[in-house]
């Protein structure tokens, strides 16, 4: 069963939207990262917390093996949940610009 942390909208230069936990209820905005040069491992996106402008996480375009989608990979680290490994796709059932960041665990 998929978790979701955030519910975001579409904007011109990324999202917008709230990261929301069972203790945290927070906006914030996954940011391009437009200062990134060509071919370097800077992530292609920021988030961050729009209350207080910190930077709580980094985010990069991936590609799906199976099917060639694109996504976006999402790494999450704060005092408040440690680090969260999430993903950013189009909310099931949605409008166009509507998205959901979907809790990754990883492997056990």
């Amino acid at each position: 069963m998929a978790s979701t942390l955030a519910t975001l909208s579409r904007t011109e230069n990324g999202f917008r939207g709230t990261l929301s936990t069972l203790t945290i209820k927070a906006p914030i905005a996954v940011l391009e990262n437009r200062t990134k040069k060509d071919g370097s491992d800077e992530p292609d996106f920021r988030v961050i917390a729009t209350k207080n402008g910190f930077e709580v996480g980094a985010a990069w375009t991936r590609t799906t093996k199976t099917s060639g989608k694109e996504y976006i990979s999402v790494s999450l680290t704060a005092p408040e949940f440690g680090k969260i490994f999430a993903n950013i796709a189009q909310a099931p059932g949605g409008k166009e610009d509507e998205y959901v960041m979907i809790w990754n665990p990883g492997e056990n």
